[in-house]
């Protein structure tokens, strides 16, 4: 049996919008990394990029669980020497809450030119509105994602 590899007349990409207030930081990223690599298709390629488009809105609402925005801290490097900088996920969140987003998601697909032109499909928002609506997005209910309480 021959192993099946999608053409690009095969994939079919959709638009689907996520509300994310409310949601828990992790469970998002995980079912958005899920959708912008295609893994909920059929025709999942891992070498290939079989993904969806994704709208991320109101992402200024998005919570952490126990006391992650004090504890778990973001780092990056300017390149040179003593040029290390940190900032914990709740000052980043405060600050620009769509880069914050887009970084979390960022680290959980591939580290290449795959992985990259993934990433290009992510779009996020702070606010409840984008204006992506000419591609009549379908709302995406992630199940579990909610805080309770």
């Amino acid at each position: 049996m021959r192993t099946f590899t999608p053409r690009p007349t095969d994939i079919e990409r959709t638009w689907h919008v996520v509300d994310a207030e409310g949601l828990v930081l992790g469970r998002l990223a995980t079912e958005v990394a899920r959708i912008l690599r295609g893994k909920h298709k059929p025709i999942f390629t891992p070498h290939l990029d079989t993904g969806d488009h994704v709208i991320i809105i109101n992402v200024d609402k998005v919570v952490l669980t126990s006391d992650k925005a004090d504890r778990k801290i973001l780092w990056r490097h300017s390149g040179y020497p003593g040029g290390i900088k940190s900032v914990t996920y709740g000052e980043a969140l405060a600050r620009k809450p769509e880069d914050a987003v887009r970084r979390t998601i960022r680290g959980m697909l591939p580290k290449n030119r795959l992985g990259r032109q993934m990433l290009k499909k992510l779009k996020v928002y702070a606010g409840p509105t984008h204006p992506h609506a000419a591609q009549n997005p379908q709302p995406l209910v992630i199940a579990g994602a909610r805080r309770d309480g």
